[in-house]
């Protein structure tokens, strides 16, 4: 309770002062304006830089698992390829087998 009469004290406080010196008001608002722009234009150039280092992280990443899958790919062929080569070589001396036989 004592919170919301604390709370109507002050609003009505400020609305009176605000009546009184809107002049000093309305300067103190000229001056602050262009700090706010300045202020809201670092945030932006500050949001807008982080914004573009995460899309290039991001591209990075992806790059990165793209050649990670690539890579296991590659290792894959190259088992494959070693165990044909392996059932060749098999191939081949049970021919030679064969035919030395015959």
């Amino acid at each position: 309770m004592p919170l919301l009469t604390g709370g109507a004290i002050s609003a009505f406080l400020g609305l009176i002062g605000l009546i009184f010196w809107w002049s000093y008001f309305v300067a103190i608002l000229k001056g602050a304006v262009p700090i706010f722009l300045i202020l809201g234009g670092i945030l932006a150039v500050y949001i807008g830089f982080d914004d573009i280092q995460d899309k290039l992280n991001r591209e990075r990443q992806k790059q990165e698992e793209e050649l990670a899958r690539a890579r296991e790919e590659i290792e894959a062929v190259k088992a494959q390829t070693d165990q044909y080569r392996e059932e060749l070589e098999r191939l081949k001396e049970d021919a030679r087998k064969k035919s030395s036989q015959e």
